[in-house]
């Protein structure tokens, strides 16, 4: 047996250490992809990482290997090879998933850098396994010993490193390091690893003509694991480029940039220190196109308004889909007259009709115009500036747009704050019930109440109706104020009637929302039963753009209660919806004329309307409530056309229950126990 001497080439040993530091900084990038990815992503992201890790490792080493010339010719048994192979990418793997989890601690870091120590070692083993005989090998156990705690120390640090950059996108000086660090740590274990190894060959065998290059299959290998390492490496980079940034920054319906890509816009092309202005648009009712014709109507839909949207805009101004029915459109530098220029424009290409799946559609939009510098020089300020701008299109009636102003500021965020608050009012008791009477001038006598909701705010005051009554049914929470109002007014009812004070029917007002939660029928049955009063004791009344909103399922509804005893009288009749085609449909028990047309009676056209109202009443035998009267000349027009029922400031304002009561005792006979 006789021992072999080597020797290394230097240029290819630094050519070792510069391919093991560009493998390790190209897995640990892909790698830093997985604690960002989800799904299959995480696991294309993990693999990726892997395999050139794996095959950085393994290249090095036979590099190492191609550096280092012995007196006789090696040969290397392929399947071991590629064993080694394995070895490095299992390692790694392992690695890589332990250290990018999210929730990835010391405990897991020790484990992730043993497994990566340990592959390291168990590749480099492996590969000095793969050469064949005549050649034999034998280790110094104190430098195999010393191999590992050099491939062990290294991995520890490397990943202890790459946890710091493992959410960061792009260069980083951690991973620079922590590939430096990692390529150290390979070249150290390898090298080391080598100053263990003891080659011997028999004499039959010795050559004596000097030293030997590594067969060509080495070379070869080692050409495809690098070309393998480069391939997946730009082939991640241009399936993140090209790809995956393409869905995380436009919309995959319309191909529009999104609002990922509008944070960038705003990061590389809108100062918002020179003039520029955002268009906030919002389309008026989308929702109605996505029930009565399906998603797939609504996803057409929104595809054509997106192409119209391209077609108008010009120069430097680009169209940003925020999401359903949401689009912006922002200018990096144009004026004021610009923006309602275009928006002007808009709102008149988008209320062309639209031609979906063999329907005809017809769409409004609101939009919201927020400037800069006037209104904002960020992002978030002028979005914010549009938004509530576009609310006030919308509540100015819809189908136009708006320029955001202070005072549109003030009342949003006052708005904000009303519904913060409204949240806690029904459980802080904040919430109080006015009763207001109704009069039957004919008998003089009270005949019925009305239930009026009011908002006893701690530190703004009464909050008019006016103001919280839509908040509420914005947010549903109308539904649960709804129920609590019933069983209030029940229960208070069933308390006059027991100390035999007053025996009328209160009247609650009813909101859309609850007839579309579909809840009406089981509050009512709720609140007459926990009172225990007679179901015609109450009355709902709803107004004619609840009876026109679903016909059928509020007929269905109000069949149900009426099947309960339950009356129902539909409010501000004529000033909504015509409901004049199915109003004998609907089964209703009175009709309440709007004050809006008592406070006009002395008009004649009005008197006309009220006329009519009254005829219609008495043709379809319904009770006629008259509102808002005021005056004794509105009495008597009232009285001489055959209207006895009345409320109005006349006869009483809302009251409070302790009010109330006091104006009940102060009429004395005049107050009906019997009228229901």
């Amino acid at each position: 047996m006789n021992h072999l001497h080597g020797q290394y080439d230097s240029p290819i040993v630094l050519l070792s250490f510069l391919i093991a530091v560009a493998a390790s900084y190209s897995a640990l990038g892909l790698a830093g992809k997985i604690a960002r990815a989800k799904g299959l992503s995480y696991t294309v992201w993990l693999i990726a990482g892997s395999c050139v890790m794996g095959a950085g490792i393994w290249s090095m080493h036979f590099i190492g290997m191609l550096a280092f010339h012995v007196e006789a010719e090696v040969h290397y048994n392929v399947y071991i090879t590629l064993l080694s192979l394995a070895a490095g990418i299992i390692a790694s793997y392992f690695a890589f998933r332990g250290t990018a989890a999210p929730d990835a601690g010391m405990k897991k870091l020790l484990q992730a850098g043993l497994f990566m120590g340990s592959g390291v070692v168990a590749m480099h083993y492996i590969g000095m396994a793969a050469i064949n005989k005549p050649i034999i090998l034998a280790y110094d156990p104190l430098f195999v010993g010393l191999s590992v705690v050099v491939s062990l120390a290294a991995s520890y640090a490397a990943l202890f490193l790459f946890r710091k950059f493992r959410r960061v996108e792009g260069y980083s000086k951690w991973k620079l390091m922590s590939a430096i660090v990692m390529a150290l740590g390979i070249c150290g274990m390898h090298y080391t690893g080598m100053r263990a190894s003891r080659f011997v060959l028999a004499p039959a065998h010795y050559k004596e003509a000097g030293f030997v290059a590594p067969q060509s299959f080495l070379l070869v290998g080692v050409a495809l694991a690098i070309f393998f390492v480069l391939v997946v490496t730009f082939g991640a980079m241009f399936f993140d480029r090209n790809v995956l940034e393409r869905m995380a920054y436009h919309d995959s319906l319309t191909g529009m940039p999104n609002r990922n890509q509008l944070a960038r816009y705003f990061e590389d092309s809108f100062s918002g220190n020179a003039s520029g202005f955002l268009l906030f648009i919002d389309l008026d009712r989308f929702k109605t196109i996505n029930d009565t014709l399906g998603h797939d109507a609504g996803d057409l839909f929104i595809k054509e308004v997106a192409e119209r949207l391209g077609r108008a805009i010009s120069g430097d101004q680009t169209v940003f889909r925020l999401g359903g029915d949401e689009f912006l459109v922002v200018s990096s530098s144009g004026t004021k007259q610009e923006a309602i220029r275009l928006a002007n424009e808009l709102v008149t290409i988008i209320k062309r009709p639209y031609s979906v799946l063999g329907n005809e559609i017809y769409m409004t939009t609101s939009i919201g115009i927020s400037l800069a510098p006037e209104h904002g020089h960020n992002r978030t300020a002028l979005l914010k500036a549009a938004d509530v701008a576009m609310y006030r299109a919308k509540t100015a009636g819809k189908n136009q747009f708006q320029l955001f102003d202070e005072e549109t500021d003030r009342m949003h965020v006052r708005k904000l704050e009303l519904e913060r608050d409204l949240r806690k009012a029904l459980a802080n008791k904040e919430l109080r019930i006015y009763y207001q009477p109704k009069w039957d001038a004919e008998r003089n006598c009270i005949s019925g109440m009305e239930a009026l909701l009011r908002w006893e705010h701690p530190r703004l005051g009464m909050v008019s109706p006016a103001e919280f009554i839509p908040i509420a049914e914005e947010t549903g929470l109308i539904v649960s104020i709804t129920r609590w109002v019933l069983i209030e007014v029940c229960r208070q009812n069933r308390s006059w009637q027991q100390r035999d004070l007053v025996h009328v029917c209160v009247s609650v007002n009813m909101s859309i929302r609850v007839f579309e939660s579909s809840m009406l029928c089981e509050m009512v049955e709720e609140a007459l039963m926990e009172s225990g009063i007679e179901p015609g004791d109450l009355e709902l009344e709803i107004t004619e753009s609840i009876a026109m909103y679903d016909v059928q399922d509020t007929i269905r509804q109000l069949q149900h209660l009426k099947g309960l005893g339950v009356r129902v009288s539909m409010d501000d009749f004529g000033t909504g919806y015509s409901s004049l085609g199915n109003l004998d449909e609907i089964p209703i028990d009175a009709l309440k004329i709007d004050q809006m047309f008592i406070r006009q009676s002395a008009q004649p056209s009005k008197q006309a309307i009220i006329s009519t109202i009254i005829a219609i009443a008495a043709h379809l035998k319904l009770e006629v409530v008259a509102e808002g009267v005021e005056t004794e000349e509105q009495i008597g027009f009232l009285q001489s056309r055959g209207c006895r029922m009345m409320q109005g400031y006349y006869y009483g304002k809302p009251m409070d229950v302790d009010a109330l009561e006091s104006w009940l005792l102060s009429k004395g006979g005049n107050v009906s126990k019997s009228i229901s």
